[in-house]
């Protein structure tokens, strides 16, 4: 009975650990993704993305960002594999690529505009 017991409780104390450890993989996920959030520039470009693919010069216009910052943020995004771009012609689009980036999009837009849409 002692020993069962016993067992029982290394393989709890196991079954925490992974836990634990499959959490702070998950955190360390979330925490990646968040910050590459983390800028007004990057949520706005994301905002025009999650309506359908533009390329730069559409982004320029639309969200006043000059290129070269816009160009910036959109390295980042490409690095974090929140966007993928695809060439046509001499033109290269930006689309979303990452649906957790989308669905925390969305969450903020129900979040901050939508009433303000209505």
């Amino acid at each position: 009975m002692l020993r069962d017991q016993s067992i029982l409780e290394q393989t709890e104390k196991t079954a925490d650990l992974v836990d634990i450890l499959s959490s702070r993989a998950a955190a360390a996920q979330a925490s990646t993704l968040l910050k590459a959030l983390a800028n007004e520039d990057r949520l706005l470009i994301l905002c025009q993305l999650v309506r359908g693919e533009k390329n730069v010069g559409e982004l320029e216009r639309l969200l006043g960002i000059r290129q070269p910052t816009l160009s910036q943020q959109l390295t980042v995004l490409r690095e974090e594999k929140l966007v993928s771009t695809e060439r046509k012609g001499k033109f290269i689009y930006y689309r979303l690529a990452s649906q957790e980036a989308l669905e925390i999009m969305q969450t903020l837009y129900r979040l901050y505009c939508a009433d303000k849409n209505e």
